[in-house]
């Protein structure tokens, strides 16, 4: 059986995000081949194409982070209607400099949760926007808005709504099959 290594982003950069939390539930609930490793963006300045011809270091170790994963997973909160400005950083930090976009041809699925009832719609419309121009191949079913309420997911990732669970289960099942679809027909760019 394939072992797929998965980086995951959390769109929040708070340490307390709901988001960060169902991460770890999504990690939690994922068949066993898939194995999982944060993708951090905390640290990432602004980006700017005058860091194009001498990239920093943090730019750099992004770059790397990703291409040592065979898909991505994007977890992230809405904020003014939009995925908020961390992440959107951190997509312009890998898919800089021209030439050299550490998104094209990796399998991604989003994900988001929100505590108010249209989830994180309006975030994921735009994410998937910004990964299609990346050439990311997508994940497009199952959608997944989740509204999260006081102890739906305890700080241990476990969730505590059966049926919240086996969606988010499913969830997984489909990414893993996704990336090993994808991967089959657009093996990874050396």
């Amino acid at each position: 059986m394939s072992r797929f290594q998965v980086g995951y982003f959390v769109g929040s950069i708070s340490s307390g995000s709901i988001n960060r939390q169902l991460a770890q539930a999504l990690i939690a609930l994922a068949p066993e081949r898939l194995a999982f490793c944060e993708i951090p963006i905390v640290d990432l300045p602004l980006y700017r194409r005058d860091y194009d011809d001498d990239y920093p270091a943090a730019g750099r170790a992004l770059k790397d982070a990703i291409a040592a994963v065979d898909a991505v997973l994007f977890v992230t909160p809405e904020y003014n209607r939009s995925i908020p400005g961390a992440l959107k950083n951190a997509i312009d930090w890998a898919s800089r400099p021209r030439g050299t976009n550490s998104f094209a041809h990796k399998p991604s699925a989003v994900i988001g949760a929100s505590t108010g009832r249209l989830g994180t719609a309006f975030a994921q419309q735009s994410l998937r926007s910004v990964l299609s121009f990346c050439n990311s191949p997508q994940m497009n079913a199952p959608e997944a808005y989740i509204t999260v309420t006081p102890g739906l997911i305890e700080d241990d990732g476990r969730v505590t709504v059966e049926s919240t669970e086996a969606f988010l289960r499913m969830f997984m099942e489909e990414f893993d099959a996704f990336i090993e679809r994808v991967l089959t027909v657009l093996p990874p760019r050396a």
